[in-house]
């Protein structure tokens, strides 16, 4: 499965930056992963909706080509990691070939995204930053490819 996962803008905190790295290397040995950093159009001061719909235009365009669109979103479907990976190996059943998850800046996603998007998925709850969302995000499709290898990992 390829995946791909643009990001709005460098991650800055470095901690967060090394885990990212440290996830991506090991899901790497399980899918084909892209992580593309996109020049995030956030400007101080401009109305939160038209930024918004600027990255929203700026993850679809990193996304074209990906044959569904998963949107990171408090409000969408929440599941646990074991059916998150039946979901992918339905997907993988589907003949799907390639993911794109994608991950809202600080003001989260627009609706016109999230009108798009194939599965509304929600990491948890709880509310984290963009950044962190990231690093969630990796840890949580490795757990869900060592889940589906029968590795102990997830034990």
């Amino acid at each position: 499965m390829k995946l791909v996962i643009p990001f709005l803008g460098k991650t800055k905190s470095a901690w967060i930056e090394a885990g990212i790295q440290d996830y991506a290397a090991r899901l790497g040995r399980y899918a084909q992963l892209e992580m593309p950093v996109l020049k995030d159009p956030y400007v101080h001061g401009a109305p939160e909706e038209r930024t918004k719909e600027l990255q929203a235009q700026a993850l679809l365009a990193a996304a074209r080509g990906a044959q569904l669109l998963v949107a990171l979103d408090a409000g969408g479907m929440s599941l646990n990691s074991v059916e998150l990976a039946d979901l992918w190996t339905r997907w993988e059943e589907q003949g799907r070939t390639s993911v794109a998850l994608l991950i809202g800046g600080h003001l989260g996603l627009a609706q016109s995204l999230l009108d798009r998007a194939s599965y509304p998925l929600a990491l948890s709850s709880l509310t984290f930053t963009h950044e962190m969302s990231r690093l969630i995000l990796l840890e949580q499709l490795y757990r869900v490819c060592t889940i589906r290898a029968g590795h102990p990992y997830h034990l």
